[in-house]
């Protein structure tokens, strides 16, 4: 049976910042690691889209966040498959 592990959850405010921060990743796998998935059940956030990733990868996911100017709504530590 798998287990819950940390993630770490970015969410937008808008589907447009989603799939900007998407296209980033794309350009720059390293400094934003992650995929685009549905918001969970436990975030209540704007446009239902949100950016996984395991918690490992908080500070270069927050770092890249900041030098890049993308734009978020939150972030959260959740438990997820």
């Amino acid at each position: 049976m798998r287990e819950k592990t940390p993630k770490v959850v970015v969410t937008f405010e808008t589907t447009t910042d989603a799939i900007v921060f998407e296209s980033e990743s794309k350009a720059d796998p390293e400094a934003l690691p992650g995929r685009i998935i549905p918001v969970p059940s436990e975030i209540s956030a704007g446009c239902g889209l949100s950016w996984c990733a395991d918690e490992q990868y908080r500070e270069t996911l927050l770092g890249s966040i900041e030098s890049k100017g993308l734009a978020f709504e939150g972030v959260y530590s959740v438990c997820m498959y």
